[in-house]
C-alpha cells in the first residue's frame, strides 16, 4: 500500500529488514553453520555435529559453562549486597551529598573493567601499591574465582544501584510506614513491604548485570588465566587465538554463550513486561524521605567505603602507574612524572595514531548505529507492513550478542574467498562490529522516544501531502533528536574503549586504545598503557557532558 505522496512503508520495512540481516542476522547464521558443519569452510557439509561431539567429549564445554555461571551469579549476588542498600539510603533517606555520590557511582561504569582490573592489579599484587603503603597485600584475594567476582561486581553494581533508586524513590516511605504502624520495625518494614514492591526492578537488573559478566573477557582473561579459571568467553578466545585454529569448537561455544546471554534477556523483558506497583498520590517524592539522625555518619562511611574501593583505588591506581617512570621505582616521588602523558599525546607516536583511531571508529560507529536504530523503531512502531516484526526481532537480537561472539562471526561471514569484495581486514569490519554489538542502545531510547509522540501527528503530515521519509525527517527526527542524541553517545563512549572485538578482528597495522592498552601490558610498558587509559576515561566522560551540556543549552536558548 503507497502513502500519499510518499515511499510505501513496503519498501522501507524491506530496506531495513535487509540491513539487520547483513549487519546483525549473518554473523550468527554463520556461527551456526560453522558449529554444526565443521567442514564448510573448505565447501563440505560432512561430519555434522562433529565438532560440538568433539568439544563435550574434551571436557571444555561442561566445564567453561560452569565456571561462566559461577562468574555471572556470584557477580550477580555481590552487586545486589553493595546496590540494595545504597540504593535504599539514597532513595528513602535524606543524605547528604546525594547528587554527588550519583555521579561518583557513575565512574566505576564508565572506566571499562579490563581497565579497572589492570588497575587492582597493580594496587593488589607483591610489592603493588598496597604492599608498598601497608605492607600487606592482597593477591591470595585477587587471584581467585571471589577476586574475580568482587572485581565485576564493583564494575556492575551502578546498573543496580540507580535502577533500584528510582523504584525505591518512587514507592518512597508511606507504605512501609503503615507497616510500622502494626508494629514492625525498619528493617522488617523495608524487607516485607518495600523491598517486595521493587522486585521487578531489582530482578531485572540483576538479570542485566548477570549478562554483563558472563560476557566479560579482560577481567578473567586477567586473573582467571593464571589460576585456571576458563570460562566461555576465554576459551572461544583462546580456539580462535591458539595454533591450530579451531573454528568449529569456537563456534559451539559461542552457541552456548549466546543461548545464556538470549535466556537472560529474554527473563529481563518478561519481568519488565510484568511491571510492579502503581502509585496514584501526588506528594513530591522528597517530602517522604525521612531524616537519617544518628545513622548519618554510619551511611556517610558506607557511601565513602564503597566509592573509595570501585571508584577511588582504581582511578588513582591508573593514574600513579601513569606518572611512574619505572614500575620497579614505586611511589617514590623523584619517580613520578609526565613523560608517559607525553608519549601518549606527542603527534607520531602509535599512542596517538591508536587514541585517533579510536576516536574516529567510535564517532563514525555511533553516526550509523544511530541512523540504523531509529530506522528500525521507525519501521516498528510507525509502519504496519507484514516484516516490520522480522525488524523488530532482528533489531533485539544484538542483546545477546557479546563482543567476542561478535569478532568470531565477523570473521566466519568476511573472510569467505568467494566475496568479490570484502570488509575483513579493514578497519570497516570494526565499525560493523560495533553497531552488532551496540545497536540495541539507540533502538531502545527511539522506541521510548517515539511512543510519547502520538500518532495523530503523522497523520496530520500524510494529509498534508508529506512522505513518509518527510515525516519522519521534518517531525519525528526533531522530536526525537535528545533521545537519539544520548543513545548515540553512549555508543561512542563504548565504541571508542571496546576490547574483544578490536583484539580479534583489528586490521594489521591498526591499534586502538584497548588493544594499545592490551599491548602495553603484554610488552611491560605498563606506564605508557595506563597513561592511554586515563586519557581514555577523562574523554570518554567529559566529551559526553560536553556535548549534552551544550546541546541543552542550545535546546533552552530555541
Amino acid at each position: 500500500m503507497r502513502r500519499q505522496g510518499g515511499a510505501p512503508q513496503g519498501l522501507l520495512t524491506a530496506l531495513a529488514a535487509v540491513l539487520l540481516t547483513v549487519i546483525v542476522a549473518a554473523p550468527f547464521l554463520f556461527i551456526a553453520l560453522q558449529a554444526i558443519f565443521p567442514k564448510i569452510g573448505a565447501g563440505s557439509l560432512a561430519a555434522p555435529f562433529s565438532a560440538m561431539a568433539d568439544v563435550l567429549s574434551a571436557g571444555r564445554l561442561p566445564r567453561a559453562t560452569l565456571n561462566t555461571l559461577i562468574m555471572g551469579v556470584g557477580t550477580v549476588i555481590v552487586s545486589a549486597l553493595i546496590a540494595v542498600p545504597l540504593a535504599a539510603i539514597r532513595a528513602l533517606y535524606r543524605l547528604p551529598g546525594a547528587a554527588l555520590w550519583d555521579v561518583i557511582f557513575l565512574v566505576p561504569f564508565m572506566i571499562p573493567p579490563y581497565i579497572a582490573t589492570l588497575s587492582w592489579v597493580m594496587t593488589g599484587q607483591p610489592r603493588g601499591y598496597l604492599e608498598q603503603l601497608t605492607g600487606q597485600n592482597i593477591a591470595g584475594l585477587l587471584f581467585s574465582v571471589p577476586g574475580i567476582v568482587i572485581i565485576l561486581a564493583l564494575h556492575c553494581f551502578p546498573v543496580v544501584y540507580f535502577a533500584l533508586s528510582r523504584s525505591f524513590a518512587a514507592i518512597g516511605g508511606r507504605f512501609a510506614d503503615v507497616s510500622r504502624v502494626f508494629g514492625a520495625g525498619p528493617l522488617r518494614a523495608f524487607l516485607r513491604v518495600t523491598l517486595p514492591l521493587a522486585l521487578p526492578g531489582l530482578a531485572a537488573s540483576l538479570i542485566l548485570v548477570f549478562a554483563m559478566a558472563i560476557e566479560e573477557y579482560g577481567t578473567p582473561a586477567v586473573l582467571g588465566t593464571r589460576i585456571g579459571f576458563r570460562v566461555l568467553v576465554t576459551g572461544i578466545d583462546e580456539a580462535i587465538g591458539d595454533w591450530p585454529v579451531d573454528l568449529p569448537g569456537a563456534s559451539t561455544l559461542a552457541l552456548v554463550l549466546v543461548a545464556m546471554a538470549t535466556a537472560a534477556y529474554l527473563a529481563q523483558r518478561r519481568l519488565l513486561a510484568r511491571g510492579g506497583f502503581e502509585t496514584t498520590g501526588s506528594r513530591p517524592l522528597q517530602a517522604d524521605r525521612r531524616p537519617l539522625g544518628r545513622a548519618t555518619l554510619p551511611a556517610l562511611l558506607l557511601f565513602g567505603a564503597v566509592a573509595l574501593v570501585s571508584t577511588g583505588i582504581p582511578l588513582l591506581a591508573v593514574l600513579a602507574t601513569a606518572l611512574a617512570k619505572t614500575i620497579s621505582g614505586g611511589l617514590a616521588p623523584e619517580n613520578l612524572g609526565l613523560q608517559n602523558f607525553t608519549a601518549v599525546l606527542a603527534t607520531s607516536t602509535t599512542a596517538r595514531s591508536a587514541l585517533l583511531t579510536s576516536l574516529g571508529l567510535g564517532l563514525v560507529a555511533a553516526l550509523l548505529t544511530g541512523l540504523l536504530g531509529a530506522f528500525a523503531a521507525f519501521v516498528v512502531l510507525r509502519t504496519r507492513a507484514r516484516g516490520r516484526f522480522y525488524v523488530d526481532l532482528l533489531a533485539a537480537l544484538p542483546n545477546a550478542a557479546p563482543g567476542v561472539v561478535v569478532a568470531l562471526g565477523m570473521i566466519l561471514l568476511w573472510n569467505q574467498p568467494w566475496w568479490p569484495i570484502t570488509p575483513y581486514n579493514t578497519l570497516s569490519i570494526l565499525v560493523l562490529a560495533y553497531v552488532l554489538l551496540l545497536l540495541p542502545q539507540p533502538v531502545r531510547y527511539t522506541t521510548a522516544a517515539l511512543q510519547q509522540i502520538a500518532p495523530s501527528l503523522d497523520a496530520a503530515a500524510r494529509v498534508s501531502g508529506a512522505s513518509e521519509l518527510t515525516m519522519a525527517r521534518r517531525i519525528l527526527l526533531p522530536l526525537i533528536g535528545p533521545h537519539l542524541l544520548v543513545a548515540m553517545l553512549l555508543v561512542f563512549v563504548v565504541a571508542a574503549r571496546e576490547l574483544v572485538a578490536s583484539l580479534l578482528i583489528l586490521p594489521v597495522g591498526h591499534q586502538t586504545i584497548a588493544t594499545f592498552i592490551w599491548r602495553q601490558f603484554d610488552q611491560g610498558s605498563v606506564g605508557l598503557g595506563m597513561a592511554m587509559a586515563f586519557v581514555t576515561i577523562c574523554l570518554t566522560t567529559l566529551l559526553p557532558l560536553v556535548v549534552l551540556i551544550a546541546a541543552r543549552r542550545t535546546e533552552d536558548i530555541g
